[in-house]
């Protein structure tokens, strides 16, 4: 190990490449074959998103559905990370994710993945796994990612706003474009009956309601003392200073730089674009977004 935690710190941090036509690193890549071959079992849970679309909100969510009364002490001494592995990682110093994933005790076993719909592993189709899918607006989402890779070494380095939010709309980023993925689940949606799509500002706007969603689609009737759980722990502010939550356990993680939890709030990329980059965007949206079906809500 180097005498000089920074440089150790910034020599982790990997470089893009092409990866079967999506922007990936090899700490998403270097156990491919394996985590192509991860067996999914019927009941498995499989949480997809494009990075910072809520994906720890919505796999706390479920911990708590599937778990929160049966095994209480998950929730206070078992980080969200090992608890709903992360499929694809593979990081040096963390245990890869599809082992975790492998070894999950539970039933169902919960597992996160930012994998679009084109690299998830098959056996989750075969198997008819439920895949519960959460989408947020491109605004937030790329101001939410551009805090993310400023903490994150485990993530190529940002550089400016300006040449990260022109990163983002060229899908320069590690998974892949927001645009295609957001896309392909929603595509896969129409012929895949097992796939809940849900938006990220929908769960801001009216949570309960998104839950009685997300428990229709799951067969899931909590009681009334388990709606009581969830409303107190999945307020934002009480995640962002839960620690087996808001992952500033995890070492690749500089908390310092920009807490994981940051904000959660739907609109504050009005606080980062400016009004040339707002109608390049907006110009740039409309060619790549054909599906009218598809919206999203900016505003709060």
């Amino acid at each position: 190990m180097s005498d000089n935690p920074q440089k150790t710190n910034s020599s982790l941090r990997p470089e893009l490449f092409d990866f079967h036509g999506i922007s990936m690193t090899h700490y998403f890549t270097d156990n491919w074959e394996k985590i192509q071959n991860f067996q999914a079992r019927p009941d498995d849970i499989l949480i997809a998103t494009y990075p910072r679309s809520g994906t720890t909100w919505v796999s706390h969510i479920l911990d708590l559905l599937h778990f929160g009364q049966t095994f209480p002490e998950r929730q206070t001494s078992i980080p969200i990370y090992d608890r709903v592995p992360f499929l694809e990682l593979a990081f040096p110093l963390l245990d890869l994710g599809v082992d975790l994933a492998e070894k999950l005790p539970t039933s169902p076993r919960l597992i996160k993945s930012h994998l679009p719909i084109q690299f998830v592993p098959k056996s989750f189709l075969e198997q008819n796994c439920k895949i519960v899918y959460v989408a947020r607006n491109a605004k937030d989402n790329v101001v939410s990612y551009f805090h993310f890779e400023r903490m994150n070494v485990g993530d190529p380095e940002p550089g400016d706003w300006n040449s990260f939010l022109h990163r983002f709309m060229e899908g320069k980023m590690v998974f892949g474009s927001w645009y295609d993925h957001v896309n392909g689940f929603w595509k896969k949606k129409q012929t895949y009956p097992n796939l809940h799509y849900m938006f990220y500002e929908d769960m801001l706007k009216d949570t309960e309601l998104e839950i009685d969603k997300l428990c229709s689609f799951l067969g899931l009737s909590p009681s009334e003392e388990e709606r009581k759980l969830l409303r107190s722990e999945l307020k934002f502010d009480q995640m962002k200073k839960n620690d087996m939550v808001n992952y500033s356990l995890l070492p690749p993680m500089d908390v310092k730089v920009s807490p994981f939890m940051r904000k959660g709030k739907v609109g504050d990329w009005k606080n980062h674009f400016t009004v040339a980059q707002n109608d390049e965007f907006d110009k740039d949206y409309k060619k790549k977004m054909m599906d009218p079906k598809l919206q999203f809500c900016t505003e709060a």
